[in-house]
């Protein structure tokens, strides 16, 4: 149930950060839209977790690609943020004559400073989309505020993955890791290239709403684009910056592979439970049929949404709504998105189909665990 508290902060959500990390899924939609697990999107996450913390007045800042992302929201009901004041504001770019679309977070934040300077709560929690949680903000505003910090960072203690180190251009797939002094955070590294664990950043910030409009400010009128570069790491020393691990089961999206692998990982039932279990995760409603499974199917290891035939054979396989397996079809290791058709005596392994996808009748399609099979949305192949 969703917490009846009102929390004292809203929330800023960034749905365009690390789109260029997976081209092949964001062609035409921004990372927020990527479905994920089955059913959901990749904002599903850190808008549930917001609102499940009480936090109701939550503006997502959109740059390009958003249609899918606006259809995915509607007025929030689904979340609880279909309410008058406050609830669920959507910024596109503004077009004014002097604006470009923004690239960094300094300009996106500039762009919404009088809606900012309107507002009464006293923090801003900002995050990305790229990563699915059961995020507990309220623990992360209680650690901000009993630490007196000028800023909070959230971070995770793991290997950086291989997709983010190799990302091409130092401003594209940027990424932060910490130096930390106890909880203060002493140093943060660009794009380090690092082995072993690393504190790395999680993109998730807390500050206080009238301390973020005056560095923001500052910063944009000196022509700063970057959070991260041009605010935070010129004033290290001067700004008490805290630390906060984050703990709890984290799956972070940095590439095709990653976004093959963070599925596959949900069929066990220790990550599933560790990504759903604790507090509901929200997501548009679409009223479907149970699936069915015809005689002569089978299914191992599977996670199938609603609205599904399945006639042939499935295993290590995540199916989202609507999707029909023919008869005498084998999938394996396999990521269907919404209403793919995979036809009678398909034989397909290490695939990922987008949605609207069909495989014709008796073809092979064979992917392998380091280089899934892509095929882009609507295509017939």
């Amino acid at each position: 149930m969703m917490n009846s508290n009102n929390t004292n902060a809203l929330g800023i959500i960034f749905p365009n950060a690390y789109d260029e990390l997976v081209p092949e899924l964001t062609s035409e939609r921004l990372m927020a839209s990527i479905p994920f697990a089955g059913r959901y999107r990749m904002i599903d996450f850190v808008l549930s977790s917001m609102a499940n913390c009480g936090i109701d007045n939550i503006t997502v800042l959109v740059r390009e690609n958003y249609f899918s992302l606006l259809d995915h929201l509607g007025s929030g009901r689904e979340w609880d943020l279909s309410r008058k004041n406050g609830g669920l504001n959507i910024f596109p770019p503004f077009a004014q004559k002097n604006m470009g679309v923004y690239t960094g977070r300094v300009g996106m934040l500039a762009s919404i400073m009088g809606f900012l300077r309107s507002q009464k709560e006293k923090y801003v929690i900002m995050s990305d989309t790229n990563i699915a949680f059961n995020f507990d903000f309220q623990k992360l505003l209680d650690t901000h505020i009993a630490s007196e910090a000028d800023v909070t960072i959230a971070y995770t203690k793991e290997e950086l993955p291989a997709s983010f180190m190799k990302a091409e251009e130092l401003n594209k797939g940027k990424y932060f890791t910490l130096d930390l002094e106890g909880d203060r955070v002493k140093k943060i590294h660009i794009n380090s290239q690092e082995k072993g664990l690393q504190n790395f950043s999680m993109n998730i910030y807390v500050f206080e709403r009238e301390h973020l409009i005056k560095l923001i400010n500052e910063a944009f009128m000196g022509g700063s684009v970057y959070l991260e570069r041009d605010i935070l790491i010129p004033q290290l020393d001067t700004l008490r910056i805290h630390a906060y691990e984050y703990k709890e089961y984290a799956a972070r999206i940095g590439s095709l592979k990653g976004y093959f692998d963070q599925n596959m990982r949900l069929l066990d039932n220790d990550n599933l439970d560790a990504l759903f279990g604790k507090s509901s995760i929200y997501t548009k409603i679409r009223d479907d049929n149970p699936t069915r499974y015809v005689n002569g199917a089978s299914a191992k290891n599977v996670m199938v949404a609603d609205g599904c035939v399945i006639e042939g054979e499935i295993e290590n396989c995540i199916l989202f709504r609507g999707v029909k397996i023919g008869k005498g079809a084998k999938v394996k290791n396999a990521i269907l998105m919404q209403d793919t058709v995979i036809k009678e005596g398909v034989n397909a392994e290490y695939v990922i189909t987008d949605k609207k996808v069909t495989i014709s009748q008796n073809k092979e399609l064979k992917g392998t665990d380091t280089f899934p099979v892509f095929v882009a949305k609507k295509q017939v192949v």
